[in-house]
């Protein structure tokens, strides 16, 4: 115990290896936590830096607004071993329309105008289309011949046509966005890659967006293409944020959300037995798996947190999945449990910077493992659980792929 704790009073670089199963957090992060929920840590690049872990410590930073969401004020320093990306030197400069790596008023400016077209109501009238979508794919998977795999077939189509059927962007693009997409989140991509990925994001969807401008659609991007007050670059880069979010995170939740309950056959059983519960596991597995682990913030100064001095300077490492197992705030937060009554689970983050699309996260969820419990029910992994590839080289944590099988 003695070498643990030597190891967490110098914690070098944030811990990546699922050590403690492929839904858990790093085993260290969760005993760091225990002992130490604002937590000093010295950066590869020799930054010394803080990871945040507990559930009210971490809270209080993405809420407080002297912890900077912006990349060009300071240097935001990379908690692992990048190999391909140079440790950054100087900031990084803005990019136009990224509201989420913006602070207010500028953040408040274009989130506001947004605000309309993902609200509770608007969703809600979304979802029978959302279901009508999730049902055909659906019907593609029963057509099949199992083993398949769940990423390719479903967890990653059916967020995809959502988020481009809301957005105004052609289905028909989806291979070549998902194919950059899921390079610009690779961890280790080298820089060039990195900003060739970008280019060829951001040269597609300024095209479209032009288009939308010219010729505006009923849909969302349309909808920013009227609105005068935007430039051309912020439509894009908006445009660009709403693409990669909305449906990287939710395809991920699907498939490791589906592998979870397919390890947990007791839930799953309970699950089947009650499709009541359904709501209330989707809280559930959004605090148990937390795909959107690690999201940083710039101390711009001093700040007390958990009784920790951040000095100005610092880049600041949440774990929103250490903090949504931490026992203070949940009971057997270890257990995956469908039963659960979930609150204060921060999957979508917390404060100003809260996912936008968190009504049309779930609406998707619920649909899909509706789906999938009612259309297979005999839905079964097809390899052991350790051999499924994990996602722990990307920025959103899942699976490579889930292959799984019925009779």
């Amino acid at each position: 115990m003695s070498e643990l704790a030597s190891e967490m009073r110098t914690l070098q670089g944030l811990p990546m290896d699922r050590d403690a199963g492929p839904f858990d957090p790093p085993s260290l992060i969760t005993a760091l936590r225990a002992t130490r929920p604002v937590s000093p840590m010295v950066f590869p690049d020799g930054h010394q830096g803080w990871l945040v872990t507990g559930h009210d410590a971490v809270r209080q930073v993405m809420s407080d607004t002297r912890f900077s969401s912006r990349q060009d004020i300071g240097v935001i320093h990379v908690p692992f071993e990048a190999p391909g990306m140079p440790a950054p030197t100087e900031p990084s400069p803005q990019m136009p329309g990224l509201f989420i790596s913006m602070d207010p008023p500028d953040h408040t400016r274009l989130r506001r105008k947004l605000t309309g077209a993902f609200t509770v109501k608007r969703m809600k009238q979304l979802e029978e289309g959302i279901v009508a979508i999730t049902e055909q794919q659906l019907d593609a998977v029963a057509g099949l011949t199992p083993p398949v795999d769940l990423v390719r077939e479903f967890a990653l189509p059916v967020p995809s046509r959502v988020i481009c059927e809301l957005l105004g962007v052609p289905y028909a693009d989806r291979e070549t966005f998902q194919s950059n997409s899921s390079k610009f989140m690779e961890r280790d991509i080298d820089l060039d890659a990195k900003m060739a990925v970008i280019g060829a994001m951001m040269g597609y969807l300024g095209q479209l967006c032009a288009a939308k401008r010219a010729e505006p659609g009923e849909d969302i991007l349309s909808d920013l293409a009227r609105d005068e007050d935007l430039t051309l670059d912020e439509l894009t880069g908006m445009a660009f944020l709403l693409l990669l979010a909305g449906h990287e995170t939710t395809a991920n939740m699907l498939a490791l959300g589906t592998f979870a309950l397919l390890e947990h056959p007791a839930q799953l059983a309970e699950l089947r037995a009650d499709p009541s519960l359904l709501p209330d596991a989707v809280e559930e597995l959004l605090r148990y798996l937390s795909v959107a682990d690690v999201f940083y913030r710039y101390a711009t100064e001093d700040v007390e947190v958990g009784g920790e001095t951040i000095p100005a300077g610092s880049t600041v490492v949440v774990s929103l999945l250490a903090a949504n197992r931490d026992p203070r705030r949940f009971e057997h937060p270890d257990t995956l449990d469908v039963h659960r009554k979930v609150r204060g689970q921060v999957a979508f983050g917390h404060g100003i910077h809260q996912c936008l699309g968190q009504q049309l996260a779930r609406i998707e969820m619920r649909a899909g493992f509706a789906g999938l419990l009612r259309r297979f029910p005999t839905l079964a992994m097809a390899v052991p659980a350790d051999e499924v590839r994990l996602r722990t080289d990307m920025n959103v944590y899942g699976v490579h792929e889930l292959p799984v099988t019925w009779s």
